[in-house]
């Protein structure tokens, strides 16, 4: 029988500068990212800082931190929003469903963001997820729509969060 890795586990792997995650209790190992994946990251924090800062309805998070969606189930999203209302920050990370997820693809996490991650999101019914790919230079966002994620909307130019209004991030700007 293959055991199942937990949280309790993922907190035991050394301080070795790589993002850890543990996926239906399996483990997955990623370098750190390239410095063009952290200028897409931050262009995108900022961005999402602002806007929610001007409306004042939630908190946007960046790697690294975690993400507990349960006790097999532990990520590390590139970029995370949480609404006030949604009562899932800890002390010492998140746990639950956040309202956004956002991953930056790499070479060595493109496959696992579209497909593994993408599923567990959907499985959670984590209301929104974008990939963003540096490049093709677009958004793929996916909405969760009754049970599953509706088929993706592909945004080169700017993309519009779906939980709340006047949230928009002018892409042009990031690429």
């Amino acid at each position: 029988m293959k055991v199942r890795l937990t949280y309790d586990d993922l907190v035991q792997f050394p301080e070795d500068g790589r993002r850890h995650e543990i996926i239906d209790g399996v483990h997955y190992m990623s370098p750190s990212p390239v410095p063009y994946h952290q200028v897409l990251s931050r262009e995108l924090l900022i961005q999402l800082c602002e806007a929610f800062r001007e409306i004042g309805l939630g908190q946007v998070f960046h790697a690294p931190i975690d993400v507990q969606f349960s006790e097999h189930d532990v990520v590390e999203p590139d970029l995370i929003v949480v609404l006030n209302d949604n009562p899932i920050v800890t002390e010492s990370r998140i746990v639950g469903v956040p309202d956004l997820l956002i991953e930056i693809l790499s070479p060595s996490t493109s496959d696992r963001d579209r497909n593994l991650k993408k599923r567990l999101y959907e499985s959670y019914g984590a209301p929104e997820y974008w990939i963003v790919d540096p490049d093709r230079k677009v958004v793929q966002q996916y909405v969760f729509e009754g049970a599953a994620y509706a088929e993706p909307v592909s945004c080169p130019e700017q993309i519009t969060y779906r939980g709340v209004d006047n949230v928009v991030v002018d892409l042009l700007k990031i690429w």
